[in-house]
């Protein structure tokens, strides 16, 4: 990674919405949305609702497959030079393993994160996420079929993140991202119905932060891989509180869809703070607020 500042899964589709704001190759990574094995159509509409603080989102993991994205996104995104990270998704164990290892043998790609915690879909991925042995049970299958580092995306959404860290660490994740979206919902008071057409959805942005920290510093403190931190980061200064909580990169989603172009300035605005406070590199603030 050029830099430790990365989009976040399902924020920047497979690069092409903000590579006019954010050239491709100034990224520390670009982590595409999430991708299944054959396509897949998402959850009617509405789908996005603006909340205070936030935004909920029901997309349902649409996107066109694997063989679509092998064949164009790929080869568009490599001529770009990108650090192409894939997140993966997947209704059985037997499908994230089967992507997994048709991925592996794909040219360009620098990592796999396993979405095993999308709070807006019925089958698969909530269940996953919410129980440590079907977290393991996933992983291992993942691990088993590629050699590319896999990333293992947590979800808040369970009874003890720290149990869920560990779990699939001991099963062969290299790093974890955490976290995803919360469980949320809106309410239209005129019509006297859900604003989203699922009902819930996954709650991001700023109301997340102080929550997403918290999963950071406690799961820092439980295990020895590297953590990627997401969840409400907006500024510079919110990147370097998840580093200082114990995060080695994160990630940017939400902010993005206001300002496409954030990922450059909080790139210098790292930048910035390390010279500023005499940190000759982004791994000596790693963890720092542990003391």
């Amino acid at each position: 990674m050029r830099n430790p500042v990365m989009t976040a899964s399902g924020t920047s589709g497979f690069g092409r919405e903000i590579e006019p704001f954010c050239p491709l190759d100034k990224l520390g990574a670009l982590v595409t949305k999430g991708l299944t094995l054959e396509p897949r159509q998402g959850n009617p509409p509405p789908r996005v609702t603006e909340t205070p603080a936030g935004m909920l989102n029901a997309i349902g993991l649409q996107n066109p497959g694997a063989e679509v994205f092998l064949s164009e996104e790929l080869p568009w995104l490599r001529e770009r030079q990108a650090t192409v990270i894939v997140n993966i998704a997947g209704r059985t164990v037997e499908e994230y393993a089967s992507l997994a290892g048709r991925l592996d043998a794909a040219e360009g790609l620098a990592a796999l994160e396993l979405n095993i915690s999308c709070p807006n879909v019925r089958q698969g991925g909530i269940a996953f996420g919410a129980v440590p042995e079907l977290a393991a049970d996933v992983t291992r299958a993942v691990r088993l079929r590629t050699k590319l580092p896999l990333i293992v995306k947590l979800s808040p959404n369970v009874r003890d993140i720290v149990e869920m860290a560990c779990a699939v660490v001991e099963a062969g994740a290299d790093i974890i991202s955490l976290i995803n979206t919360l469980v949320g919902m809106e309410i239209d008071i005129r019509r006297r119905r859900p604003v989203l057409a699922n009902v819930t959805g996954g709650l991001s942005g700023p109301a997340v932060r102080p929550v997403a920290l918290r999963m950071v510093w406690q799961v820092y403190e439980a295990v020895s891989v590297p953590l990627i931190g997401m969840g409400g980061i907006s500024s510079p200064e919110d990147a370097v509180a998840f580093m200082l909580a114990g995060a080695s990169a994160v990630a940017v989603g939400t902010a993005a869809l206001v300002t496409p172009g954030i990922y450059l300035s909080i790139i210098a605005g790292l930048e910035d703070y390390l010279r500023g406070n005499g940190f000759a590199s982004v791994r000596e603030i790693i963890g720092l607020a542990h003391g």
